[in-house]
């Protein structure tokens, strides 16, 4: 399970170019599945036949994609100016590398010496217009040569066991579902299931909306990562969830209020099978539910969660024993839906 993670973070897969997970996810799972397809927005859709026959009663889904930054012009110096793709901090970005467009350049992030800046200029946040990608060419011209405007540039970072049980990696937001999702695929299941791999979650749920429209689900499980927030920089009251305590299950978040019975199921199937959970107590952000929810009449939707410091960084950081007990969780409420 880890060593999926592991490889899933490690590809290129920045919203709206997603090839590279696309592909390895296909490659892993089609032998497996009874229906592979990809539509016109890139998602991924896999279905599954179970024990039980019931079409697309079920949904889940992760997405695919990942923060990154693109490409907007080249100075005559031969450095490149970007822009954001997802909701970055751009405090992390100075000093990073980089790998940009198809060709995989590789670069770093740069910023005026601090030597040349003034008192006050130390005490602001760089704007993003004031850094730069720097892939070592002489000029505008060679650097033409090598990169192209519109290029993405994704986050060079290895995916790194370290500590009491901890993953670092780039991207875990959100492969730890896509991870999820490719073990399942790769069991028997009680009923029939369609896995939806969706792009473009971190720049609008863009992907999922569609995806779930071609479905028509009644039931959709979102499987992710959320920002854990449990550093001591903030206040408890602030904090979202802890690594290493367990699944994390919310009632609502910034974009959906979730299906409350299918919110009570997960938590009775946690506790009466003995696994760890834990509630996201501070409400932020949005997964691919607040989509999935309003597609066509309506559709009802819960999710699963890993804690993950560090969320839109290169170098994020989760419990390798929350991912295992997510899958365990997403397999008892696979089992449980089957049962009604």
């Amino acid at each position: 399970m880890i060593e999926t993670l592991k490889m899933l973070c490690s590809l290129s897969g920045v919203s709206s170019c997603e090839d590279q997970v696309r592909n390895y996810i296909r490659r892993r799972v089609e032998h497996h599945a009874d229906g592979v397809r990809t539509d016109a927005l890139g998602n991924l859709i896999v279905f599954k036949r179970g024990t039980k026959a019931t079409g697309n009663k079920l949904m889940l889904c992760a997405h695919m994609d990942e923060v990154g930054l693109i490409i907007k012009s080249v100075t005559d110096e031969g450095y490149l100016k970007f822009g954001c793709v997802g909701g970055i901090d751009r405090r992390i970005l100075l000093g990073k590398r980089v790998m940009v467009g198809e060709k995989a350049v590789p670069g770093v992030i740069g910023l005026k010496a601090i030597h040349l800046t003034t008192p006050e200029e130390r005490k602001k946040v760089p704007k993003l217009t004031d850094l730069y990608i720097d892939i070592g060419a002489k000029d505008k011209e060679e650097a033409l040569s090598q990169v192209d405007l519109g290029d993405i540039g994704t986050f060079v970072s290895d995916a790194v066991e370290f500590g009491d049980g901890m993953l670092k990696a780039k991207a875990i937001d959100d492969r730890v579902g896509c991870a999820v999702m490719v073990k399942l695929l790769e069991e028997d299941l009680p009923m029939d299931c369609t896995f939806v791999f969706s792009t473009m979650e971190e720049v609008g749920t863009r992907g999922a909306f569609g995806a779930a429209f071609s479905v028509t689900p009644e039931i959709a499980l979102i499987l992710e990562g959320t920002t854990s927030a449990d550093t001591p920089a903030l206040e408890p009251e602030r904090q979202v969830c802890w690594p290493g305590k367990g699944p994390a299950l919310a009632w609502m978040d910034g974009g959906a209020i979730y299906d409350r019975e299918l919110f009570e199921l997960l938590r009775s199937l946690a506790e009466q099978n003995g696994l760890p959970w834990q509630m996201k107590h501070y409400l932020s952000g949005g997964t691919d539910g607040q989509a999935v929810q309003r597609t066509k009449a309506g559709v009802r939707v819960t999710g699963i969660s890993a804690a993950v410091r560090y969320l839109h960084a290169p170098s994020s950081v989760c419990s390798i024993s929350d991912v295992e007990q997510i899958l365990a969780l997403a397999r008892l409420f696979i089992q449980a839906v089957a049962e009604r």
